[in-house]
């Protein structure tokens, strides 16, 4: 069945229209979930609130089984699936850099364009930032383009470059996720019992 718009069922001419309707959905469930504040999201670095760990942990757990299943029923055809190739160098110092953007702000980029899109300040400046970052990297692409390109792996998924099947690394991944809701419950008890 599918991705729908590679196997013609749905026109390509959609394309914009239905990444415009889940983008509209995506952000709506991520402000439901109080990702429009700082305070929420950075409290996943100070211990005293995880629901940011908690939904991206669901979200990816619940896709990884739903993909398992759709192409074990045949529902999805996964050689359609489009894998982002890997860039190990640039993967590791962009993650850094966004790493340390998103403890001092509380932000990443997606959240902070929901945070100025419902007049929070902070989500307006570090949003503001963004656009400001963005354009001095495209104007100085030739100085970074090394470092963009760095570490290039090709299209490789984690169970390839482990040579580990779907099932076991799925399961893997759902054990440490159950691990993590079970060792930050403790850690926010614990935070909540000292600053009260």
């Amino acid at each position: 069945m599918g991705p729908l718009i590679p196997l013609d069922i749905i026109p390509e001419q959609w394309n914009n229209v239905i990444a415009v309707i889940i983008g509209m959905a995506f952000g709506f469930i991520m402000e439901g979930s109080g990702f429009s504040s700082s305070r929420k999201i950075v409290g996943l670095f100070y211990g005293y609130d995880f629901t940011v760990l908690r939904v991206f942990f669901t979200a990816t757990v619940t896709t990884a089984i739903g993909l398992y299943y759709f192409s074990y029923l045949g529902w999805i055809d996964m050689s359609l699936v489009y894998i982002h190739p890997t860039y190990l160098t640039a993967a590791i110092v962009g993650g850094l850099i966004m790493g340390v953007g998103f403890v001092a702000g509380g932000y990443c980029p997606g959240t902070s364009l929901i945070g100025a899109a419902i007049g929070r300040i902070d989500g307006m400046v570090f949003t503001l930032g963004l656009m400001i970052g963005i354009f001095f990297f495209s104007e100085g692409f030739s100085i970074f383009e090394g470092l963009y390109n760095g570490g290039f792996m090709g299209y490789i998924t984690i169970t390839e470059y482990f040579n580990i099947s779907s099932q076991l690394f799925i399961f893997l991944f759902t054990v440490v996720a159950v691990a993590a809701f079970y060792f930050t419950t403790l850690i926010r008890r614990r935070v909540k019992q000292v600053n009260y």
